[in-house]
């Protein structure tokens, strides 16, 4: 049965979209009719794939497949799957209670080439955007050992637990970042818009200003005259240190400072120790072969530096050592996570260990990062206090000599 691609308006007069396999254009066309969607638009998906490519569809950088909507659809198939439901009907049953549209044609895709033969894994690859690589060889373990339902609601678990963490920190960070973005804004409109017309009066005055004034007026006429300058060297300097991280040694040097930075570099350890753990000791639940499970948690930790001391650690292991050896030798990672590893290797539990370790890493980020921000939030208002009070001095002190010579 064909697959169609298709546009159109509901009842309530908002635009939809998806993807459906019917008989024919037709019968889609009446089909969606009944069910109150106007068709504005309707193309077999190898064709609407060819016209996608050509275009740049900008919603997609902003209306990706987060984190907690694969969740949610991988808890959905592990249900199914457990309850006895054949694959390919369960993926029919799951595309039905998908609302965005990436995912609900990644699915479908992959249920129709389940359907043609192909594995479940190998269908999910072909999306990279949707399905990483550390879901689809969960899912390929899975099916090579028989417990797909058991894999996806492991998945499920991971998924949501990385959703909540991200929620977490984003909430933490909000109030900060808000703050932060008003402290700038009302500092700039003070020194493009109230500074220039107080200090104007000085001007109607043949008398020395205090050096402290002279550099406001400075800074003032320095955002008015030369904003187009600053705003370019600020772009210029942006799009130069992109280019520096770009490169190999750039990356490098720049992931491995930035781990010894005070407070900063410690946390960012953390949700990398964190990140490692967790996913190591998904991977390897699910069946995955160290040494392939290691390829990929080496590609979700996000920093040069220790993306090489694991990739030097799977090779010891190739060689038949431990995981903990080699990570103890590295420097990097902490003294109680290569214990506590090596603990679990002895013992035959690294999986348990290495969860552990992923909560109590998680759980630590957690409170740095409520720590860090109730610290944020009194300095902002100290500085926006001090260069208020600055900007107030620096104006009535020469409007007070000012009055003085008048009388």
């Amino acid at each position: 049965m064909p697959v169609y691609a298709y546009k159109g308006v509901n009842r309530e007069g908002k635009s939809v979209k998806g993807t459906r396999d019917a008989d024919s254009a037709r019968a889609l066309r009446n089909a969606l009719k009944r069910e109150g969607v106007l068709v504005t638009e309707i193309l077999e998906r190898a064709e609407a794939e060819k016209r996608a490519a050509k275009e740049i569809d900008l919603t997609k950088l902003f209306n990706r497949v987060s984190s907690h909507e694969l969740s949610v659809a991988t808890r959905q198939l592990a249900v199914l799957l457990r309850s006895g439901i054949p694959l390919v009907e369960a993926l029919s049953a799951l595309i039905e209670q998908i609302e965005h549209p990436d995912l609900e044609a990644a699915f479908t895709d992959a249920r129709d080439k389940v359907n043609e033969g192909t594995s479940f894994a190998e269908a999910l690859r072909s999306h990279p955007r949707v399905f990483s690589s550390l879901f689809v060889n969960m899912v390929s373990a899975g099916e090579a050992s028989g417990t797909l339902e058991a894999v996806m609601a492991r998945l499920a678990d991971f998924l949501e637990s990385q959703a909540q963490l991200k929620s977490k920190v984003s909430s933490a960070l909000a109030y900060p970042g808000f703050m932060m973005l008003m402290t700038v804004g009302i500092l700039i409109l003070m020194m493009t818009v109230v500074v220039p017309k107080v200090t104007g009066i000085f001007a109607d005055f043949n008398q020395s200003l205090p050096w402290y004034t002279q550099v406001l007026i400075f800074i003032s006429d320095l955002f008015i005259s030369y904003w187009w300058l600053l705003t370019l060297l600020a772009g210029t300097a942006a799009f130069l240190f992109k280019r520096y991280l770009d490169t190999e040694e750039g990356r490098m040097r720049f992931d491995t400072r930035i781990l010894t930075v005070p407070v900063l570099g410690d946390l960012f350890l953390k949700v990398a120790v964190a990140r490692f753990s967790r996913t190591l000791a998904t991977l390897l639940s699910s069946g995955v072969p160290v040494l392939q499970a290691m390829d990929i948690t080496k590609n979700v930790l996000g920093n040069k530096r220790l993306m090489e001391v694991v990739e030097a650690a799977r090779d010891h292991v190739r060689e038949g050592e431990g995981l903990a050896k080699p990570l103890r030798a590295s420097g990097v990672f902490p003294p109680i996570v290569t214990h506590m590893i090596a603990i679990g290797e002895r013992s035959g539990q690294l999986e348990e260990m290495l969860g552990h370790v992923g909560n109590a890493y998680d759980q630590e980020v957690e409170m740095r990062i409520a720590t860090m921000t109730s610290l944020i939030e009194p300095l902002i208002i100290v500085f926006m206090g001090a260069t208020t009070g600055f900007i107030a001095f620096s104006i009535m002190m020469p409007l007070i000599q000012i009055n003085e010579f008048v009388q």
